[in-house]
C-alpha cells in the first residue's frame, strides 16, 4: 500500500503518540489510517482496543482490526491473532487456529510466536503435551 506523505506523517505521529502514551491522540491519528486499510495502523488499533488505551476496551473490535491487519500480511498481527485464539480474546478459543497463526509468525521469524507456541506444547495448553517440540521451538528462538 502506497501512502501519501501526509499519511506517512500521520502514521509516524500516531506511532510516536502511542509510544509517548498519548493514547487519545494515537487513536485520533491511527483510526483514520486503519479505516483506509493501513495494516500497521490496523494492528495498533487492535492493540489499543485490546488494552483499553485511549479507547474503551473492546475485544471484538480488537479481533476485527487484528484480522484485517493479519490478512494483509502484517507479521506482528499474525502473532496477535495466534494469541487471541489461544486466549479466546474477541474470538472463540481455538488452539488449532492459534497454532496456524503462530506458525505464520514463526515462519516470519517472530520470537514471540516461537516461545508462545513452545509454552503451549510444554504445558499442553489446547494441544497434547510435546516437550520435544517445545524444546525445538525454544532453541529456534535462541533459548
Amino acid at each position: 500500500m502506497n501512502l501519501s506523505e501526509a499519511e506517512i506523517m500521520d502514521l509516524n505521529s500516531g506511532l510516536k503518540a502511542l509510544e509517548d502514551k498519548h493514547f487519545t491522540r494515537a487513536v485520533q491519528l491511527l483510526s483514520q489510517l486503519a479505516e483506509k486499510g493501513v495494516p500497521e495502523a490496523q494492528h495498533r488499533m487492535a492493540v489499543m482496543y485490546q488494552n483499553g488505551l485511549g479507547i474503551h476496551r473492546n475485544e471484538t473490535a480488537a479481533a476485527l482490526w487484528m484480522k484485517l491487519s493479519a490478512d494483509q500480511g502484517y507479521e506482528l498481527a499474525w502473532h496477535g491473532m495466534g494469541f487471541m485464539y489461544m486466549e479466546g480474546e474477541g474470538v472463540e478459543k481455538n488452539a488449532e487456529e492459534a497454532i496456524k497463526w503462530f506458525t505464520k509468525g514463526i515462519d516470519a521469524g517472530l520470537i514471540g510466536s516461537m516461545t508462545t507456541l513452545a509454552m503451549m506444547y510444554k504445558e499442553g495448553n489446547g494441544v497434547e503435551k510435546n516437550p520435544q517440540e517445545a524444546e525445538r521451538l525454544l532453541k529456534l528462538a535462541g533459548f
